[in-house]
């Protein structure tokens, strides 16, 4: 059996051996099978680029895990940043309001690099992980089983090729004897030579016959054998699907974690300005991000800009203010485009329009969250959140 392979095989590439064809059923699912396969190999790749930018810290963790070795803990560039930062502050003085804002950063940017772990971490384990045991484990299984069908496949055609020959052999040596005269007493040698070939090729295609059918016996039975691993490509996809959940969750969580911490971060920085530069502005001179038309509850909260509390009482510097009493200071003064429509919510604030100029500036106890906007003859109170601090 095995030294016929070769053989049925070279006729087939000449055309010159009978080919059995699979059915476009089973067609279909090896078509499946190898896009599966191809879009899973794409998909872990770029996943593992998007958790490990850098490609010689992925080639170590392969060799790691090829290893079967635990993987050493790297620290993250958030983590090495909020090191540099706090060595940098401890030289430089931390008491000093550089020092202390770079303290302060540092923190951040720890826990910010602690949570980037920890997102790497579940990434790994909910979706990287199951992609490659399907890589490694599943699809190896259905590739050494679609070899073995091969196999089975050209050993059929041999098999079909060898009886064919063997009933065209066997019909010529019948012509022959055929043709050959029959005397009673005296039978011309080339008459019992043509006999006994005609027994021999009678031998042939039996022997044929039944390796015919044992190859095809063999073959249906690793078909089947294959088609159900094909169909199991199916339940590889709800499994993929329900890790695929995960990783858009582990990524939720990740940056509405990051997104809290720089809130934190910018509500301390905020304050220390505050106390440290008295009758300056305060708060981000880079525009915030821009409403997302989404109604989602998590996608509004982490992109609309935070209105100040107007709970409670006013500070003692804003519970005597009046607005009409109030004149902008001799220096101070800047320009501030507005980043979204504001409705004032009393006669003490003033309205804005998305991409309208004014003139903001802070008065001394103010809620640093919160500057005087002046448009014209108009002024009020306008939240510091909704504006683009002009230089």
């Amino acid at each position: 059996m095995h030294t016929r392979v070769p053989w049925g095989f070279t006729e087939e590439k000449f055309g010159q051996a009978e080919k059995t064809e699979l059915d476009a059923n089973f067609e279909n699912l090896l078509a499946r099978a190898d896009s599966t396969k191809n879009w899973t190999e794409k998909i872990l790749r770029q996943t593992e680029v998007l958790l490990q930018p850098n490609p010689s810290a992925r080639v170590e963790e392969f060799l790691y895990e090829k290893l079967d070795r635990k993987v050493p803990s790297r620290v993250t560039n958030g983590e090495l940043l909020a090191q540099y930062m706090a060595e940098a502050a401890s030289e430089l003085g931390p008491t000093t309001p550089y020092g202390k804002t770079l303290i302060k950063v540092s923190e951040a940017e720890k826990r910010l690099g602690a949570t980037e772990r920890d997102f790497i971490h579940a990434a790994s384990i909910n979706f990287l992980t199951p992609l490659r045991n399907f890589l490694e484990g599943d699809w190896k299984t259905i590739s050494k089983e679609r070899r073995l069908l091969q196999n089975r496949r050209l050993d059929l055609d041999v098999c079909k090729a060898r009886l064919k020959k063997a009933k065209a052999a066997e019909a010529k040596a019948a012509c022959e004897g055929d043709t050959v005269p029959d005397f009673q007493e005296t039978r011309p040698r080339n008459y019992i030579l043509s006999a006994s070939a005609s027994a021999l090729w009678n031998d042939e295609v039996d022997k044929s016959e039944q390796e015919l059918r044992v190859a095809q016996t063999e073959f249906d039975r690793q078909a089947e054998v294959t088609r159900l691993l094909l169909e199991g490509i199916s339940s590889t996809h709800v499994n993929h699907l329900r890790c695929l959940q995960e990783f858009v969750e582990s990524q939720t969580t990740y940056y509405a974690q990051c997104y809290r911490h720089m809130l934190d971060l910018q509500k301390q920085l905020g304050s220390s300005q505050g106390a440290i530069f008295p009758g300056t502005f305060v708060g981000t001179t880079e525009p915030a991000s821009p409403p997302l038309s989404s109604t989602s509850p998590t996608t509004t909260a982490a992109t609309m800009p935070m209105e100040p509390s107007v709970a409670g009482p006013a500070p003692p510097g804003e519970a005597a203010l009046c607005l009409e009493e109030v004149a902008p200071p001799a220096s101070g003064t800047r320009k501030a485009r507005v980043l979204y429509d504001y409705e004032a919510a009393d006669s003490s604030e003033l309205a804005l329009l998305a991409d309208e100029l004014i003139t903001v500036y802070s008065l001394p106890g103010m809620d640093p969250d919160w500057l005087i906007g002046e448009r014209g003859n108009k002024k009020g109170k306008v939240p510091v959140t909704y504006l683009e601090l002009l230089s």
